[in-house]
């Protein structure tokens, strides 16, 4: 059986990989690329031997920072990163969840000033044994991170 790439080569960027389907477009939110001015290729409900169903995004001519590859930790921690140089992985980034997440997670608490006033939201990352909890730094609710909803 011949294997055929569904989606081209990039020459230089950042392709992020093995993101669960129903994730893909939470990941563009968060990263804007809604927004931006750089070529991007998105697929979506490709088959995957590990997750069953999963999505892909290429980003031409731009490596993300760390800070912008963490922020994918929160949604699809077991996405894979890798950035790009004249066709060959030259870095394979591993995600790791930042100790504070700033501006993409909503408050749940509905009193939360968040929620009322033009305030960044700031979440604090609790690593439990069993789970991972975000504390919202102004009103102290905690969610787990299943439950997180982006903005």
């Amino acid at each position: 059986m011949e294997k055929k790439l569904k989606v081209a080569a990039l020459r230089n960027g950042t392709v992020i990989d093995h993101i669960p389907s129903d994730k893909l477009f939470k990941v563009v939110s968060i990263l804007h690329l809604d927004v931006t001015l750089n070529q991007i290729t998105l697929a979506n409900n490709l088959d995957s031997a590990k997750i069953g169903s999963k999505g892909l995004i290429k980003i031409s001519e731009r490596a993300l920072e760390v800070d912008e590859t963490n922020k994918i930790a929160l949604i699809a921690p077991n996405a894979k990163i890798n950035i790009i140089r004249e066709y060959e992985v030259v870095e394979k980034r591993p995600l790791v969840l930042p100790e504070e997440i700033i501006e993409i997670v909503q408050c749940c608490n509905p009193n939360c000033i968040t929620n009322h006033q033009p305030v960044t939201t700031r979440f604090h990352v609790i690593n439990n044994e069993n789970e991972i909890l975000l504390k919202c730094h102004f009103c102290e609710r905690e969610v787990r991170q299943e439950e997180v909803k982006i903005k």
